[in-house]
């Protein structure tokens, strides 16, 4: 931060607050020792999905959520722990730098994590993520799963 009174460009932090969705620093200037405050606001830009259409749309975890849930339906499976992996998994992609994602890197993502948690519901999900249109496509998941 420059000094407001020498222009020098350092200082310390000798107090800091949030306060109404900003940071309060309390300063003091390393050359003239001159007190000031700034105002520091989190910026906050939103992940955005690409979906198969190429249109946009924010990332809402809230749908994935429900999407898992309907996946997890009678599996040992809390709610908690979907709601830690897809917490994760938005988390991974922020802190990727990346605004734009395509909506298959984020089903990739859940079909990895899910893999681990629980077998059949990592099927279910996969099945109407990858869209599968017969016995084949179930019977080759399986074969992976087994194999692994």
């Amino acid at each position: 931060m420059i000094c407001p009174e020498c222009g020098y460009c350092d200082s310390k932090v000798i107090d800091s607050r949030p306060t109404d969705g900003k940071i309060r620093r309390r300063r003091e200037c390393l050359s003239c020792k001159c007190r000031f405050t700034t105002y520091e606001i989190v910026e906050d830009t939103p992940l955005m999905v690409v979906k198969k259409d190429c249109s946009l749309e924010p990332f809402n975890a809230q749908k994935l959520i429900d999407k898992l849930l309907r996946a997890t339906v009678k599996r040992p499976v809390s709610l908690e722990t979907i709601e830690n992996m897809v917490y994760e998994i938005e988390a991974d992609f922020k802190n990727s730098l990346q605004r734009e994602i395509p909506s298959d890197k984020i089903g990739e993502a859940v079909l990895k994590k899910l893999k681990v948690i629980d077998s059949v519901a990592y099927i279910r999900f996969a099945s109407v993520y990858r869209d599968f249109n017969d016995t084949e496509s179930f019977i080759k998941i399986i074969s992976e799963l087994e194999n692994k």
